[in-house]
């Protein structure tokens, strides 16, 4: 069998701030970077081309989904086997990288199709505490994920991940926002995908990150991700555990209309 290729694929937003220290730590891991500018309206575009990393550019913001499904297409075109996503705030060390290819490739490259970071595996940081509301709502999304799709995840937020490439071509994402890993979860299971956790570090050093428009009230949001996650299993539901729709015969209108 071939050695496998890993890409890294970044996407990112006004991170002008971040964006050098995270790109040069990466490389040093990492040959093959993308990264995804997602409509950066700061100096983000002019720091890029200082760095041998391939870029996909939106005119305008799109959202966090919309840039990793264009990173899981870019990789199927291009050939790779595994693309490895993270953020581009210091939230995600590069030097995990080695970590993930390691496991995505372990036991004859065969055994995951997805390997998913955990903060709350175990804690890697005791120093760092998590915003009170985005824990919260981990919490119970992740509780809600478990429950109904027989998962047994920890962390279903992070978006430090290595994903298997062939496998992604069996999914039909269209989730364009932070709501994404509802999406990705629900669909990861109908296709019967493999996933396996990895520690990583509690990092948070942006507290006040913005999620855009209503979604920075923790109801609303709350409320939006459990309409996302409904909305795909009642979508998917023939390729589910019968306990995956439970008490979902009725949709809130949102939900409803995402069905739609």
């Amino acid at each position: 069998m071939s050695t496998p290729r890993f890409l890294i694929a970044i996407p990112i937003y006004n991170e002008q701030k971040y964006i050098q220290r995270v790109l040069s730590a990466v490389l040093e891991h990492a040959p093959d970077v993308l990264v995804i500018d997602d409509g950066s309206t700061d100096h983000t575009p002019d720091l890029l081309r200082k760095f041998p990393v391939e870029v996909i550019r939106h005119a305008t913001n799109h959202g966090y989904g919309r840039s990793l499904r264009d990173a899981f297409g870019y990789a199927a075109c291009a050939g790779f086997d595994w693309v490895i996503t993270m953020d581009c705030d210091e939230q995600h060390e590069p030097a995990s990288i080695p970590r993930f290819i390691e496991m995505a490739g372990e036991d004859g490259f065969a055994r995951w199709d997805i390997v998913s970071g955990s903060r709350y595996i175990s804690s890697m940081d005791e120093t760092t505490t998590p915003p009170a509301d985005r824990r919260a709502i981990n919490v119970q999304m992740t509780e809600e994920i478990n429950t109904r799709l027989g998962l047994n995840l920890t962390d279903s937020f992070c978006g430090f991940k290595a994903h298997r490439v062939s496998a992604m071509k069996r999914l039909r994402l269209s989730e364009d926002g932070y709501a994404f890993p509802m999406q990705f979860w629900v669909q990861s299971v109908a296709a019967g995908l493999r996933t396996g956790e990895l520690p990583v570090k509690l990092i948070y050093k942006d507290l006040n990150r913005s999620f855009g428009a209503d979604l920075d009230d923790p109801t609303v949001r709350l409320a939006h991700y459990r309409d996302v996650l409904h909305a795909e299993i009642v979508r998917c539901a023939a390729r589910l555990p019968e306990s995956a729709a439970a008490g979902l015969v009725q949709l809130a209108p949102r939900a409803a209309r995402l069905v739609g």
